[in-house]
């Protein structure tokens, strides 16, 4: 590597920084009834807890990806963790709903950095043969981060308060901040001495937050009229970037692969399709089921510990098998979950809830690691990090999507008032709806997973 830097000590620090962000997004989705008694929030606020993250996480990953590739992947890395850990440290002091928002914004714009580089920084000293492997144990962090965070939220939520979590999150971040300086040594830059694309950048992310921003405020007017500028904006990008000699994104890698392009869009459809199952499970537990926040949490661990668990057996299989049939057929056992739960009810079995959330955690860490191999064995060793990136936006843009749905539904049954007893059979009607547009969804991205075509 000619850095002095030991692979395992990338994989080590890379592996604790994943395992960071989504374990505060999952303990915070546990804490949510807690935190709209104490904020005063309605159902839709409570939904900006979490989209607040992904929105600015969304918007950003790209062009820090770029950043990364051509000014140095470690550096970046290290700032998006300093953002990360402050934000996070300022989240649990907030006292009103628009101070905590504001701050979820802060941690997507670090998470947006650390998310752009981990796995980029794992693909540059690891070999081919090996990245299978390193990407599903980072995977499997990612996921073990979700496990944690339901229980170990709810624990916390219970005991020591909400803003525990948040304290917690900063804690760790520190922890990272301090391995890396001292054990990370040199540094990596793919596309090193070229210019940045600021103009195609401000595009893109003026683009993409209209794009998303507009589908969460729908069936407003105004969420409409956003919808249609963020496409316009970002076929104005895609324009730009194809004229411009250093772009931030390289529009010749979705041209020139169509592994590259049907892997970023089956992460698309997925993450649109799955992510605010835990989100809904977590409200319904608590609200319809009368779970405190600790219970909630240990059966929501069900999903994320399967993903825990099978990832690294999915990314080994990937580096013997086509990706593209390993990850259809997760993504096949994901929809069936899904159709399962349409049928969720105030009476359904506790056992039911937990086999059903164990099928979709497994049949989603069949999906996951697979499908991140295709993607960063299709991209050229100078757009790791954007690539990457790439691939974390379509992640982002997924959950901020799946998000908007079930705020949509919310609004559309319910509206804008806080979950009370005499909201809940209108609550019930409004997830039911979720996840049958849900289940749509996923089995609509097997069909994107099969025409992928082969990577070797």
């Amino acid at each position: 590597m000619g850095n002095g830097t030991s692979k395992g000590m990338v994989l080590l620090v890379t592996t604790i920084a994943s395992f960071i962000f989504p374990f505060a997004l999952s303990a915070v989705n546990i804490a949510l009834p807690t935190i709209g008694k104490e904020l005063s929030m309605d159902a839709v606020m409570l939904g900006w807890i979490a989209t607040a993250y992904l929105m600015s996480s969304a918007a950003l990953l790209v062009p820090f990806g770029r950043i990364a590739d051509i000014y140095g992947r470690k550096k970046i890395f290290i700032c998006g963790m300093v953002i990360l850990t402050l934000s996070s440290l300022f989240s649990g002091m907030a006292n009103s709903a628009t101070m905590l928002i504001s701050c979820r914004v802060f941690q997507g714009i670090g998470g947006a950095m650390v998310v752009g580089t981990t796995a980029a920084l794992l693909i540059t000293v690891f070999p081919a043969t090996e990245r299978g492997k390193v990407l599903g144990i980072n995977v499997a962090s990612t996921y073990l981060g979700l496990s944690l965070g339901p229980a170990l939220g709810g624990v916390l939520t219970q005991h020591l308060g909400w803003r525990s979590i948040f304290f917690l999150s900063a804690i760790l971040g520190l922890a990272v901040i301090g391995i890396t300086l001292w054990k990370l040594k040199g540094e990596w830059a793919g596309a090193k001495g070229e210019k940045f694309d600021l103009t195609g950048s401000v595009i893109y992310i003026l683009g993409l937050v209209a794009l998303v921003y507009g589908f969460t405020l729908l069936p407003e007017m105004s969420g409409v009229w956003l919808i249609v500028g963020g496409i316009i904006g970002l076929s104005a990008f895609v324009r730009w970037e194809m004229r411009t000699r250093s772009p931030i994104l390289d529009i010749s890698l979705f041209r020139n692969s169509k592994t590259y392009t049907l892997s970023n869009l089956a992460a698309l459809i997925n993450y649109s399709a799955t992510w605010a199952v835990s989100f809904l499970i977590s409200l319904y537990l608590q609200y319809l089921k009368g779970f405190n926040p600790a219970s909630a949490g240990l059966i929501l661990v069900a999903m994320p510990a399967m993903q825990a668990i099978f990832s690294p057996l999915a990314g080994r299989l990937s580096d013997r098998i086509e990706p593209r049939l390993i990850a259809s057929a997760g993504m096949a056992l994901t929809t069936v979950g899904l159709i399962i739960f349409i049928f969720l009810n105030k009476e359904t079995p506790l056992g039911l809830i937990v086999g059903n959330l164990i099928l979709m955690g497994f049949g989603f860490a069949f999906f996951s690691s697979p499908n991140t191999n295709a993607v960063m064995s299709s991209a050229p060793k100078t757009a790791y990090a954007v690539a990457s990136a790439t691939l974390g936006t379509m992640r982002s843009v997924g959950m901020v999507l799946s998000m908007g749905v079930a705020m949509l539904m919310f609004t559309l049954y319910m509206g804008r008032v806080q979950i009370t007893t005499e909201y809940y059979p209108l609550f019930q009607e409004s997830m039911k709806t979720s996840f049958l547009v849900f289940a749509v969804l996923c089995f609509g991205s097997i069909f994107a997973s099969l025409a992928r075509g082969k990577v070797r």
